[in-house]
């Protein structure tokens, strides 16, 4: 995860996490369209996994995965389950496969600066993920069940 620690962190989270709704929707345009499940494919890239996890009027609760096969595991999953606030245009990271939700990590809220600093980390590793993945041309599509 990036060292990077600015100054005023929540400001940057803030602006963070607008740049990342923009670039989860330029990603994937359709994403609200979509009920369960869709696969993002791109040539020589692997495949990209989203799950829609919640669906309320004013948010959605979305997983984002690789799905890699490795010879000494039957498959890794990368993940990260991410929060989009569709009225306020800001998608946030609150969990992801390496590392505990925030409110296990942080259970006393006197810890706000720790707190900030650690979803920091989390969306901004979400904002070089993104980028990497747009640079991919990824194309979404409803996910077809294997038969």
């Amino acid at each position: 995860m990036a060292q990077l620690k600015p100054v005023n962190t929540s400001l940057c989270l803030e602006k963070v996490c607008e740049a990342n709704y923009q670039k989860l929707f330029k990603l994937i345009p359709d994403l609200r369209s979509f009920e369960n499940s869709a696969v993002g494919l791109t040539p020589d890239q692997p495949t990209l996994y989203l799950s829609i996890l919640e669906r309320k009027p004013y948010t959605l609760t979305i997983e984002l995965s690789h799905r890699f096969r490795h010879h000494l595991t039957e498959s890794m999953t990368p993940a990260v389950t991410i929060r989009v606030y569709l009225d306020a245009r800001l998608a946030e990271v609150i969990h992801d496969s390496d590392r505990p939700p925030v409110d296990k990590v942080y259970q006393n809220p006197a810890n706000a600066l720790e707190i900030q600093d650690y979803k920091w980390r989390l969306n901004y590793f979400l904002q070089k993920w993104l980028d990497h993945c747009l640079q991919g041309n990824y194309r979404f599509s409803i996910e077809r069940c294997a038969a």
